[in-house]
């Protein structure tokens, strides 16, 4: 498969092309400096904007990530998740590279968003009966804070704008769809729904967005190269529209990838390599 990294802008409905390599990365996250954060081969990297090239950056003693990672809002913590014998674990190091200190005590857990105040990230977990539940803790580490008690698989958490709300995917209603539920863990809702299986919701900075993955109806999982559609609804979960249509699905946008000001996000679709 051949991977292309690109760019929409949300007001004019351009994409541009960033970078397309035969490699396979994931996951983009977008830099307050301007540059992109992407894994690939179990390792991060770096993707400047004004010349684009995958940039290997340091992870010290952790050497297999995952495509769970992002930036703290200020932009100088990578929080990053890589597989050990426990299963996958939350660290954070500095976005220059160096070595990692975990954050979270317990495992498998797997990185999905930060706050805009820097204080909470949330996560992914599956913990005593392996069904995947959402949950929060410190940004600098502490007790873990359950959403979730297995009421389905839920996952792919993200902070809205105003930190009120932890958007995430569940499927406790029959098939993956898009949730919300308030911080102190009240006021769970189903935001919509309709047939597609739809993942990884992330809210614009600015507020008025949330950017989402949507597989055909009958998906099982988040699985790749797939036909995928991204779409965008407002902040109170109306005027959904398509925003994108493409080969895509595991790896497109695991993890936020808004730009700072929300006017653009980037994404990964995928393509076979021609014989």
């Amino acid at each position: 498969m051949r991977s292309f990294l690109e760019i929409h802008d949300v007001a004019t409905g351009r994409t541009r092309l960033v970078l397309a390599t035969e490699r396979l990365i994931e996951a983009p996250n977008w830099h307050p400096d301007g540059w992109l954060l992407v894994n690939c081969d179990r390792r991060l990297f770096r993707v400047p904007l004004e010349s684009p090239d995958l940039i290997p950056i340091d992870t010290g003693s952790a050497l297999r990530c995952n495509n769970d990672h992002g930036f703290s809002p200020d932009g100088r913590q990578i929080y990053f998740s890589s597989h050990t014998d426990r299963g996958s674990e939350i660290y954070r190091m500095p976005a220059a590279g160096g070595d990692p200190v975990r954050v979270t005590d317990k495992a498998p857990s797997w990185w999905h968003g930060i706050s805009r105040d820097g204080r909470w990230i949330t996560y992914a977990a599956a913990r005593e009966s392996r069904i995947v539940d959402i949950c929060l803790c410190p940004a600098e580490g502490g007790d873990e804070v359950r959403l979730t008690f297995g009421e389905g698989h839920s996952d792919g958490p993200d902070f809205s704008a105003d930190g009120e709300w932890i958007w995430y995917n569940s499927d406790r209603s029959g098939h993956a769809q898009i949730w919300r539920v308030k911080r102190d863990a009240t006021g769970h809702e189903q935001v919509f729904d309709d047939a597609f299986v739809n993942w990884f919701p992330h809210p614009s900075p600015d507020g008025r967005h949330v950017l989402y993955l949507a597989y055909p109806p009958g998906t099982e999982g988040h699985p790749r190269d797939l036909p995928v559609e991204l779409k965008l609804i407002s902040a109170d979960g109306r005027d959904r529209r398509t925003v994108a249509s493409f080969i895509g699905g595991q790896g497109t946008i695991n993890t936020p990838s808004w730009a700072p000001d929300g006017s653009a996000f980037a994404y990964m679709r995928y393509a076979p390599v021609d014989p």
